[in-house]
């Protein structure tokens, strides 16, 4: 067990062909499961002692290397959120990622909501692998799986370290912000998008799910710098609508 942290056992079950053992962790007044295995995405292995809390209760999610073995980290809120303002507080250099560096901060349905390429609404930050992509991406996924996600990438330049990122989420529409610095206002503003398609029922999400936290290697493949990563989410905070 991370000696940072304090940690529950949760249980111990037969995924992806190997046992993963999930961990407790209390952050923002909720309480998230802190993953250990292997598995997608990725697929990567994931490592308990990738997440800890510091003394000023900041979560640290890290990608670190032993040896030439890479891990990455992930946690899930145990509470289902519903239509309402999500909003992350997040401390590091996003705009210096490697281009095989992924960090998710999003919704993702249980079974009975849906199957994987549904329902889920992402702020992600990624080249996916190509130097070229911008690194800030927003997605929203369909409730049916015969239609197409919605996406809208951009580039962005960080002043320093300190970001806040949000979706408000309706039955209509979503709309993503992220802006400079840890605020609660809309200055600084680094980008924005308004999702609102007119058949909203089949292409928003109408049930709660859980958020998740991850910072992950693309396709399982090492950062291309051979650096570890760290990233610190300050403060997560949702109202509901």
């Amino acid at each position: 067990m991370n000696g940072k942290a304090t940690w529950f056992l949760a249980g111990v079950f037969l995924m992806f062909g190997s046992f993963i053992r999930a961990g407790q962790i209390q952050f923002a007044g909720y309480t998230w499961a802190v993953r250990s295995g292997w598995g997608g995405p990725g697929p990567n292995v994931w490592d308990e002692n990738n997440v800890w809390l510091d003394a000023s209760t900041n979560l640290h999610l890290k990608i670190s290397r032993h040896d030439r073995n890479w891990s990455c980290a992930e946690v899930t809120m145990q509470a289902r959120l519903g239509l309402g303002r999500f909003q992350f507080q997040v401390t590091g250099r996003l705009d210096h990622l490697d281009d095989n560096v992924v960090l998710g901060l999003f919704n993702y349905p249980t079974a009975e909501v849906g199957s994987d390429g549904t329902h889920e609404i992402d702020i992600e930050f990624a080249r996916w692998g190509e130097a070229k992509n911008p690194l800030g991406n927003y997605t929203v996924w369909p409730v049916l799986r015969s239609l197409r996600q919605a996406t809208q990438p951009f580039p962005f330049t960080l002043a320093d370290e300190a970001t806040t990122h949000r979706f408000i989420w309706s039955r209509e529409r979503v709309k993503f912000q992220s802006l400079q610095g840890h605020r609660e206002d809309n200055r600084e503003e680094i980008s924005t998008w308004l999702y609102a398609p007119g058949d909203a029922a089949r292409r928003i999400s109408q049930q709660p799910m859980p958020m998740h936290i991850n910072l992950w290697l693309f396709r399982g493949l090492a950062p291309k710098d051979g650096w570890e990563v760290e990233v610190i989410i300050n403060d997560f905070k949702f109202t509901q609508q």
